[in-house]
């Protein structure tokens, strides 16, 4: 998980200097210069074996993070992780809206939908996998650098700074 410990008294993840320099934002420390590169993606058809809602999703997302040189070939599969959840939840999605919250068991009671439990679980792998590959807001900020930058106030000169 992004920005979270990893060794006792560490402190943060380190950034990927691919990372920082794109952010704009180098830090206060020198460039890492020996840090491991295993090949940047510029261009990524998403597997054979992928169709549908994950496939759509590779095709929308893996040109954005080749165009940001984020992509890596050890990254793949953490790709492929993320369109697969994200299949698996439309797809849950669409049974949920179909059969509602809950159906009948095989013994005519009651009982919460399976598609629910899939639901979450797909999106928690979302989530996890965005995370890694920079998809949500947050681990976007890091990665954009939004926030690091300060601005220049128009109304500084009149309030004397």
């Amino acid at each position: 998980m992004s920005g979270v410990a990893t060794v006792p008294g560490r402190g943060r993840k380190p950034k990927p200097t691919a990372r920082k320099i794109a952010a704009g934002n180098p830090g206060k420390r020198a460039l890492n210069k020996d840090e491991p590169d295993f090949g940047a993606i510029s261009n990524i058809d998403p597997p054979d074996w992928m169709t549908g809602y994950a496939a759509d999703m590779w095709k929308r997302v893996a040109p954005r993070l080749c165009a940001q040189k984020v992509l890596q070939w050890t990254d793949v599969e953490v790709l492929e992780t993320y369109c697969s959840a994200y299949k698996d939840w439309r797809r849950a999605c669409e049974d949920l809206d179909a059969n509602g919250l809950v159906v009948m068991s095989a013994q005519g009671s009651p009982m919460k939908n399976p598609a629910e439990t899939v639901k979450r679980g797909a999106f928690a792998t979302m989530r996890t996998a965005g995370a890694l590959l920079g998809l949500d807001p947050v681990s976007r900020q890091r990665l954009s650098g939004v926030g690091n930058k300060r601005s220049e106030n128009p109304f500084g000169a009149l309030l004397g700074g």
